[in-house]
Formats: structure tokens, sequence, C-alpha cells
């Protein structure tokens, strides 16, 4: 009785839940798979179907591999030629160096000659000896404007090497000019005396000026001594000179550099001439009475 009603139990609980097959459990799993890896796959523009976005990226890596190439020259490359442009650079500063070196020690001497006109020595002397300076410096500048010529268009990357040298030998040539005539020496007059005529080297105009600034603090020591052995006219003359010049340099629009500080220290020069004359003017000391007096002051109206 119990067994009957075992079985039957039994019997009605499989009608009931069925156990699936191997088979159908196997068939029924790659559908679930398939859905999960849809559901995970990666995003994708909305606007675009997914075949025509895979196109578009096809397309994109073909025009990367036909693009040109673009990249940089090695640094390693690069470096080597601005190592070769900076030695020969540098090597065209040494034969630079080389001949300006000769142009100070020539203008050293030429400056020690001239310093003999305040011992009260003959001006055509001193002069004579000072001007056995300027055929060397000519011959000088000549080999500069040689080594410049080799590098068109480089005149002013290595016009610092011999600027100051050239504004002290004019300053000094101005004074010697001076010292024969009694007028300024002109920039024309000043290349033809260095022999700098061509095109490609000149005297810059800022160092011509410049060195027409020095010339001028030579003025007020010169007059002192001059009156000291007994030339009374010669503030006088001085400062008519300067007086000119000063206002010569009133017509230049200079910026604040170091031409127009000194420009600026040339009032100053005037300044202590002008002590002189007046000096000079009340004592009566000066040359042939008043008339040379009130020729002086008319020469500064």
């Amino acid at each position: 009785m119990k067994s009957a009603f075992r079985n039957a139990y039994f019997s009605l609980s499989r009608s009931l839940n069925p156990i699936p097959k191997p088979s159908t459990i196997s068939h029924s799993l790659p559908s679930i798979t398939t859905s999960l890896s849809l559901s995970f796959l990666p995003f994708r523009p909305q606007h675009l179907p997914f075949r025509s976005f895979c196109s578009f990226s096809s397309m994109a890596s073909a025009d990367d591999s036909h693009a040109p190439n673009l990249s940089p020259p090695p640094l390693e490359k690069q470096f080597k030629d601005f190592r070769a442009q900076l030695e020969e650079s540098g090597a065209l500063r040494e034969k630079i160096r080389a001949v300006v070196v000769e142009i100070e020690s020539a203008t050293r001497l030429m400056h020690v000659s001239l310093l003999l006109v305040h011992q009260s020595r003959p001006i055509p002397e001193v002069l004579e000896e000072a001007k056995a300076q300027i055929g060397v410096l000519k011959g000088l500048y000549g080999q500069l404007a040689e080594i410049i010529r080799d590098c068109p268009g480089q005149y002013y990357r290595y016009h610092g090497d011999w600027r100051s040298e050239t504004q002290i030998l004019v300053s000094l040539l101005a004074f010697m000019h001076w010292l024969e005539t009694g007028n300024l020496l002109t920039h024309s007059e000043a290349e033809e005396k260095l022999g700098l005529n061509s095109s490609e080297f000149v005297l810059d105009i800022e160092d011509y000026l410049i060195g027409v600034c020095f010339m001028s603090n030579e003025m007020p020591r010169y007059v002192v001594n001059r009156v000291t052995a007994g030339d009374y006219d010669c503030p006088r003359k001085v400062l008519k000179f300067l007086t000119d010049l000063h206002a010569a340099f009133r017509m230049l629009n200079l910026r604040n550099d170091f031409l127009r500080k000194k420009f600026d220290g040339m009032k100053y020069d005037l300044r202590r001439v002008e002590e002189v004359y007046y000096d000079v003017k009340i004592r009566g000391l000066a040359a042939n009475g008043d008339s040379n007096a009130n020729q002086g002051v008319e020469d500064q109206s």
C-alpha cells in the first residue's frame, strides 16, 4: 500500500516538473551568451550606423598612412650646425680682435703725442708726431674692411668689436683738425683719413658724433693751459667753436642713450670755457684790449 502510494507521488511530480535534457541546455546557452556579449559592446556614436563607423575609421587610418612626414630634423644634426656656425663666428672675431688690438696700440701712441700740446709745445711739432700714426691706422682699417667683406651683410653684427676704439680715434682726429684749421672735422673727412670709402665698411654716424663729444672734453684743459702760457685770445676762439657745436647738436633728436649722455656733458665743457673767458675779459687780459673782448661777445650772439 505504501509502495504504491510512493510510486504514484513520484510519477505525479515528474509530470509537473520535468528534468531538462542536456541537449536542450546546451542549445539554450549560446543565446544567453550572445545577448550578454551584445549588451557589453563598446559605445559607438548613435548617429552613425555601426558599419559606417567602421568604414570611417578605416578611411582615416588609410589617410594617415599617406600623410607626409613632417617630423623636425634630429636634434643632433641641428646642434652640429649650430656648433659649426659658432666656430666660424668665433674664428672671425679672433681675426677682428687681432686687428683691433693693433688699432688700439696705434691710437694710444697718437694720444700720447697729442697730449704734448697741453705742455705749450709748438703745435706743428706736436701734430707732426701724431700724424705719423694716421697711415698705420688707415692700413689697419683696410684690413678690417677686407675681413668684413668676406661676410657681407654682417657689419653691425661685429661692429661692437671696434666701436669704442673708433670713437676715441675720431676724437683725436677732430682735435688735430681743429688745432690746424679751427673748424670741425666733418664725417666725410674722417672717413677719408681712415680710408673708409666703400659701402661695405663705413664710419658709423653715431660713432662719429660720440667722438666729437669726446673731443670737446679736451677743450677746457687746452684753454686753461693756453691762458697760463699767455695766449689770452684762445678762450674766445674756443668758446665760439663750442657754442656753435652745442647749437648744432641741439638740432638732433637724441634718444636717452650713451650719445645723449655725452652731449649733456658738452654743456659742462662749454660752461668751464665760459668761466675762463669771462675771467680773462674782466681782468682785461684779452689780446688787443677791448676790441677782441667785444668781438667775442658779438660772436656768441
